[in-house]
């Protein structure tokens, strides 16, 4: 199967899911879908954070599997870490406004507005 695709083919901004079927029951759900950070990653970088997971997270123990320093594999993990903390989380974002708009801390106007901008 395909890797799901992270970003528009045409012009690189980020993709969002539509639509998600059952593959038993062929039960479909409709709606904005956002990617989790991870599955945003280039393919490499995902196979260096299953790489590490399945090292227990052990960058001396990868240094040994792919016969590479640590300090190459701690920079790599470095880089992999500030491009996840990058990555915007619009579901996150969505959360707050909507809780705060519930909690009374933030008017109608404010949130519609704030809401367009994560769109």
């Amino acid at each position: 199967m395909p890797r799901l695709p992270a970003r528009c083919p045409s012009c690189t901004s980020p993709l969002t899911v539509s639509q998600m079927r059952c593959t038993r029951c062929d039960t479909r759900l409709e709606g904005d879908f956002h990617l989790p950070a991870l599955l945003q990653l280039p393919e490499d970088d995902l196979l260096f954070v299953q790489e590490f997971v399945l090292a227990s997270g052990s960058l001396k123990a990868m240094a040994q599997i792919r016969n590479l320093s640590y300090p190459t594999l701690r920079n790599r993990l470095d880089d992999l870490i500030a491009r996840l903390k990058a990555v915007p989380d619009a579901g996150t974002r969505r959360r707050d406004i909507l809780d705060a708009l519930a909690a009374g801390t933030l008017s109608v106007q404010d949130a519609v507005h704030q809401l367009k901008e994560i769109n």
